[in-house]
């Protein structure tokens, strides 16, 4: 078992922020569908997920997390990115994206935990500003993001390039 990045200690609880592994893979694919866009979004074919995994874990600028619990299950993930720019003075910018807890977690504090960690370290390496997205069609989580001081400032646009 690899060193954890940091602990969460909620408590009674206590959870290990990891960089994800290859053999997570299936659990952080499992929390992807975990909601009723993922399920309908996500694809059962894991070749894509480990080429994606693969680009993400070599890549320094990228931070896949799996967050275990006591037991070593993967019961949390979420991907971070430092983006360099040229905007904002030279900001570098903390990239939020695939934020998911497992449904036998939620409402424990561990999310918020999760993403208090996340701005803590785009802070340690240098960043600036943290942002993420969250579809239109999830006002639990928009609300659950405002809680925790995230501010809706911009309109978010996608353009489907495949």
């Amino acid at each position: 078992m690899t060193t954890p990045i940091a602990t969460l200690d909620l408590g009674r609880q206590r959870y290990a922020v990891h960089r994800a592994r290859r053999t997570d893979l299936p659990a952080l694919v499992r929390l992807l569908r975990d909601d009723p866009l993922g399920r309908t979004r996500e694809g059962s074919d894991v070749g894509p997920y480990e080429t994606a995994f693969e680009s993400v874990d070599r890549d320094p600028a990228h931070l896949l997390v799996a967050v275990r619990d006591a037991d070593d299950a993967v019961v949390a993930t979420l991907q971070l990115t430092l983006l360099p720019g040229l905007s904002r003075g030279g900001a570098t910018r903390l990239q939020v994206e695939g934020v998911r807890v497992h449904a036998d977690v939620r409402g424990a504090g561990l999310g918020a935990a999760l993403l208090t960690w996340a701005a803590a370290w785009g802070r340690e390496q240098g960043a600036t500003l943290a942002q993420l997205t969250t579809d239109e069609r999830r006002p639990d989580a928009r609300r659950f993001y405002e809680r925790l001081g995230w501010v809706a400032t911009h309109t978010g646009m996608k353009l489907p390039l495949a």
